[in-house]
């Protein structure tokens, strides 16, 4: 299990330093450690959260936005219509709800279909472990600056400690 502050670290190591997103338990260590460092700004929706990150972006930042991959759904329009076309880059750090059908019901379906989603909409994504964690970050960074488009990086629950280990 990857320490929340050793994760937060290593993205701004590489850069990021623009933060905002919606409550995940998945995530909520990580956005603990944010807001323990002062350098998370809350969102509403998800789809503000991007809009958020894009403002950021033109501002010279390199924003990440954090929330659970049902999420994706909610701000799927804003990542196509804004994100992609106008190559805004943002690193979407996305809880893995539902993956391998155990979670609740409600995030089973887009735990099933969310690698086709992303691979449909041509956002690049990877699955952080513990084991690749340094390199994944790394691909992640590289990756959204490069290409100037959104990337994912994906959480599954206990890769990251939460806040109720």
């Amino acid at each position: 299990m990857i320490d929340s502050d050793v994760f937060v670290q290593s993205l701004q190591d590489l850069g990021v330093n623009f933060f905002t997103g919606v409550p995940d338990s998945i995530l909520g260590g990580i956005i603990a450690e944010l807001m323990i460092r002062g350098i998370y700004i809350p969102a509403v929706r998800e789809d503000e959260a991007v809009s958020m990150a894009a403002g950021a972006y033109m501002a010279g930042r390199i924003p990440a936005v954090l929330m659970q991959n049902s999420g994706l759904g909610i701000c799927l329009n804003t990542l196509m219509s804004l994100n992609l076309i106008y190559r805004q880059p943002c690193l979407l750090i996305v809880s893995w709800r539902g993956q391998g059908g155990n979670d609740a019901p409600e995030h089973r379906v887009m735990g099933e279909v969310m690698p086709q989603l992303l691979d449909t909409a041509r956002i690049p994504h990877r699955t952080l472990t513990e084991k690749t964690a340094v390199a994944d970050c790394r691909w992640v960074v590289e990756t959204l600056m490069n290409r100037q488009i959104p990337v994912v990086l994906s959480l599954t629950k206990g890769v990251v400690k939460g806040l109720h280990p």
